[in-house]
């Protein structure tokens, strides 16, 4: 697994353990704790949904550089498929002059 998936399963399941041992030592009547647990959700929810952005954000600029790398990359390569086809085409056409 990737370090950022490793990363948000680990946020994940510690805010879960947090939210489990709120409930168990909960003095509060169940109508508190209720209402506490889904506050708790709510966070934990929203707190994930940011993290998610954030690491598909980061995903979408790698991905965006390594395409544009990679144009580059293929400019220059059909550059110099260009230039070694002139040269080809020069040396065969002296030749033809030379036969």
């Amino acid at each position: 697994m990737s370090k950022t998936t490793n990363t948000l399963i680990g946020f994940i399941a510690g805010a879960a353990a947090g939210a489990i041992t709120g409930i168990l030592f909960a003095p509060d009547k169940g109508y508190k704790t209720r209402k506490r647990v889904k506050k708790k959700a709510k966070k934990i929810k929203t707190d994930a949904q940011r993290e998610i952005n954030e690491k598909m954000d980061d995903l979408k600029e790698q991905m965006s550089e390594m395409v544009d790398d990679m144009k580059g990359k293929y400019a220059d390569a059909e550059s110099e498929v260009k230039a070694q086809m002139g040269k080809i085409k020069n040396q065969v056409d002296k030749n033809k002059v030379d036969a």
